[in-house]
C-alpha cells in the first residue's frame, strides 16, 4: 500500500464514516495525545517505569496506527502529499548525512 493510497482511505474513511474532518488545530492536539499514548507504551516496555494494570494490554501497533491515522488526516487537511513529501525529506537526509552517521563511533559500539 502506497502513502497516496492511505490518504485516499482516510480521506474516503472521514467523508463517509467520520462526517467530516476535525478542525486542524484539534487534530494537531489529537496527535499529541496519540503520540503521548505510543510514548507510555514505550516508557514501560523499554524504559524503566512499570507497567499499571490498565495498561498490560496496550498494543503498540495499534497506537503507532493511530498516530499515523491522525497524521494524514492533518496531511489531507492542509493539502500536503505524503508520497513527494516523504521522497524530499529521504533526498535531503540522504545527502546531509551521506557521511554523518558514518562517522558516528557511537553508533559502531
Amino acid at each position: 500500500m502506497t502513502l497516496q493510497a492511505v490518504q485516499e482511505i482516510v480521506d474516503q474513511w472521514i467523508r463517509s464514516v467520520g462526517v467530516r474532518y476535525f478542525s486542524e488545530l484539534t487534530n494537531t492536539a489529537i496527535l499529541m495525545e496519540e503520540v503521548g499514548e505510543v510514548a507510555r507504551i514505550m516508557a514501560r516496555r523499554y524504559g524503566e517505569q512499570s507497567f499499571k494494570e490498565s495498561d498490560k494490554n496496550a498494543d503498540l501497533g495499534e497506537e503507532l496506527a493511530d498516530v499515523l491515522f491522525v497524521l494524514v488526516c492533518l496531511a489531507n487537511q492542509t493539502g500536503v502529499n505524503l508520497t513527494e513529501a516523504f521522497q524530499k525529506r529521504m533526498e535531503k537526509k540522504t545527502h546531509r548525512d551521506a557521511a554523518r552517521h558514518q562517522q558516528n563511533e557511537k553508533l559502531h559500539q
